[in-house]
């Protein structure tokens, strides 16, 4: 039965590639949909994940870490007499206006933090130093987002607001698939930033002398580094305690509550999710097309092991391999394809498509489902043929 189900797939190659070219489609369509979701969703949250704090303290109003209500600066030092807390930065997130050395505008997001802090990781810098950040008015940006913001090398400059910003280094790995472009600067210039005109002139005002945050400053965050051995989840009652109006985080829970709001909360999780119903579907329909063509073209096959007494779960047997056979050999190239697209995108666009191994494995097990379900429509067919077909001219 083996012999019989390889010869009905191969003995067409032309067909059998064909059919695998758009088996191949529909796998590598669900699986860049999923990946795209996945890579989405994890990239909102990439900031989080890769910083060093084990406890974020936001506002009760954070939904996410683009959208939260100011705190006081004065926060940060009642964070830090916590008892357990070994070390707290503070961290600003907030948009802003860009224009370019092309002189086009730009959406950014504003990171301001403490360049000679250590619990904010500005990704992978490729270009400069983070303590480059010292200096006045200077920024640094993903690599990926040069383009986009008229910038070429380290020291081009451009304005942020009214005020000019001067790049001296370039970065990458924390940029979000969600947001405006991440421009990192210290806790002061972003104060200066958020000062200046909201839209850019065409003329850069003079900027002033950069100022101290005071403690009637607003910031976003409190990162805090937690005392080795110290139990967070007290930890963070602690800091609810101490610090009213705001909310202690995990590292990890407030990654899961970004990541959900953009999942869950937005349509984004719905659109790729049906482009991989799309896929899933136009796939069957290959596969229940090309199975159906090649029972009726070896109808006669059929006939002949059913009047040897062969059973209809003989037949089922070598339609259902043919299927499995189609979905092993769509789901090898279209995985590869996606897993050097998803190399590419992140490398050149900062588009993160994410496939693990749990991805994959359930990428495999769709294909499988795919095929061996359009398999029925064969499996009709081929069950329904009588044997005396085979000695009829």
């Amino acid at each position: 039965m083996v012999s019989l189900a390889r010869k009905n797939l191969f003995e067409d190659k032309v067909r059998f590639l064909v059919a695998e070219a758009g088996i191949v489609f529909a796998v590598g369509l669900v699986t860049i949909q999923v990946g795209i979701l996945h890579g989405f969703t994890r990239s909102t949250a990439l900031l989080i994940d890769r910083s060093r704090a084990d406890i974020w303290v936001a506002s009760n109003d954070a939904i996410n870490l683009d959208l939260t209500s100011p705190i006081s600066y004065d926060r940060l030092r009642q964070a830090q007499k916590v008892a357990g807390v070994a070390q707290a930065e503070p961290l600003t997130v907030q948009g802003a206006v860009w224009r370019g050395s092309n002189g086009e505008l730009n959406t950014v997001r504003l990171i301001g933090f403490d360049p000679n802090g250590t619990l904010l990781t500005p990704g992978t810098i490729t270009a400069g130093k983070q303590s480059d950040l010292n200096q006045p008015y200077s920024i640094m940006v993903d690599s990926t987002d040069l383009q986009s913001l008229g910038l070429q090398q380290v020291n081009n400059t451009g304005q942020v607001g009214s005020f000019r910003a001067q790049v001296v280094g370039f970065t990458k790995g924390i940029q979000s698939n969600a947001d405006s472009p991440f421009l990192l600067t210290s806790l002061q210039s972003a104060k200066a930033y958020s000062c200046s005109h909201s839209v850019s002139t065409a003329t850069p005002v003079t900027s002033p002398p950069l100022n101290a945050l005071t403690p009637q400053d607003s910031i976003n965050f409190i990162l805090v580094q937690a005392q080795p051995g110290q139990d967070l989840q007290a930890l963070k009652q602690r800091l609810d305690a101490a610090l009213p109006g705001t909310h202690a985080y995990t590292r990890q829970e407030f990654a899961d509550k970004t990541e959900y709001y953009w999942e869950k909360r937005t349509s984004v999780g719905f659109i790729l999710g049906l482009g991989a119903i799309v896929g899933v579907i136009v796939g069957s329909v290959i596969v229940s097309q090309i199975l159906y063509a090649s029972v009726t073209d070896h109808v006669r096959e059929f006939g002949t092991i059913k009047a040897m007494g062969a059973s209809d779960w003989k037949t089922y047997s070598i339609i259902v391999e043919q299927s499995l056979w189609m979905a092993l050999f769509g789901y090898i190239p279209a995985m590869i394809a996606c897993i050097g697209l998803g190399a590419w995108t992140a490398t050149t666009q900062a588009v993160l498509i994410l496939i693990t191994p749990v991805t994959a494995a359930g990428i495999f097990v769709v294909a499988v489902v795919m095929c061996t379900g359009a398999a029925l429509v064969a499996i009709q067919k081929a069950t329904r043929v009588e044997p005396g077909v085979v000695f009829r001219a």
